[in-house]
């Protein structure tokens, strides 16, 4: 991929110098600083918009309509002939019902349509944690990952790390004079958290680099990789007073999985909690790093770097109030 330092890729030219790009989940945070990158590399951008969205992404032209509505499928790809998609979409929750609903059959409707249209470029962002599958959202995002991968187009798959905002949850605890809160012995698992920002920019590039082609991207921010540990070091850096941090067995949440999963038997609204635990376990035990099967370990080294933005800076910008604390489903506490 090309130097993040460097000016901004261009697009091949076209009818208007750039490519017309439908973009899917331009209103959460990543979408809507992958569609300003977007609009800032040159390229013209159609944001498929559910109505009443509270955000829009700048610089878009906006088209009302839920990605999973056939109809509106239908109607945004009879408009001005895209030269590619790019999805920021995905599940809200990771809850089976959800996860299989738009990771997997919305996009499937999406890349069917596509090709109909005579669409030749698809830009999927997926998720590193595909890596190990032991949940439902994983094997959803895998069932699309291969269908992208089988379809005759070009595709290129993102599969970025940590995002900034899954750190951030224990900001609002930390401000308040709680403990920050690890599992086990804080060194269980690390990452190279990458913000909205690079991520967007990567994209971006990844959109018209001929080197991304048919090829699955897996990406961090600036390292080196972090623990635990070293969030809370940083914490306790930017608050300049002493930070308790607080062991949790990893005991404890196999005790409340167990039990959801028990009482979710009957009950298909703790069968959902259940999952949401599992997912919660998951991410206290695997680290956001590109896998190695061979010596059955994540590896730092083996994970790309993209960016300048560091999360110790998104946390003092936080602490000051100059960003919002926009977590939604993506928060790991």
């Amino acid at each position: 991929m090309a130097d993040p330092d460097a000016a901004p890729a261009r697009a091949a030219p076209g009818q208007d110098g750039g490519l017309h790009v439908l973009l899917l989940g331009g209103t959460g945070t990543i979408g809507r600083a992958t569609a300003a990158a977007l609009v800032a590399a040159g390229h013209r951008v159609t944001a498929l918009v559910r109505p009443g969205a509270k955000y829009a992404p700048p610089g878009c032209a906006l088209h009302p309509g839920d990605v999973a509505d056939g109809r509106a499928l239908a109607d945004v790809f009879a408009g001005a002939p895209f030269d590619a998609v790019m999805s920021c979409l995905a599940s809200r929750t990771g809850a089976p019902k959800d996860a299989w609903a738009i990771d997997h059959a919305a996009h499937s409707a999406v890349l069917r349509a596509a090709l109909a249209a005579g669409v030749g470029r698809f830009l999927l962002l997926s998720a590193i944690c595909v890596q190990r599958p032991l949940l439902a959202f994983q094997q959803a995002k895998l069932a699309f990952e291969a269908e992208l991968q089988a379809a005759p187009l070009r595709w290129t798959i993102v599969r970025p790390t940590a995002f900034f905002k899954s750190l951030s949850g224990q900001v609002p605890r930390v401000q308040a004079g709680k403990a920050f809160m690890v599992f086990g012995n804080g060194r269980l698992t690390a990452c190279k958290p990458i913000s909205d920002r690079d991520l967007a920019r990567f994209l971006a590039r990844a959109l018209t680099d001929p080197t991304a082609d048919h090829r699955i991207l897996p990406i961090g921010g600036p390292g080196p990789a972090i623990t635990p540990l070293d969030q809370a070091a940083m914490l306790g850096r930017l608050t300049v007073k002493p930070l308790r941090i607080k062991h949790v067995p990893l005991a404890l949440m196999d005790t409340i999985v167990t039990v959801l999963a028990v009482l979710g038997a009957v009950s298909p609204r703790l069968a959902e909690k259940a999952e949401l635990a599992r997912i919660g376990r998951y991410y206290a035990t695997q680290s956001m790093l590109v896998w190695n099967p061979r010596t059955g370990q994540y590896d730092a080294d083996a994970t790309p770097e993209f960016g300048m933005d560091r999360l110790e800076d998104h946390y003092a910008a936080l602490l000051r109030g100059e960003v919002d604390d926009d977590r939604g489903a993506h928060a790991v506490w």
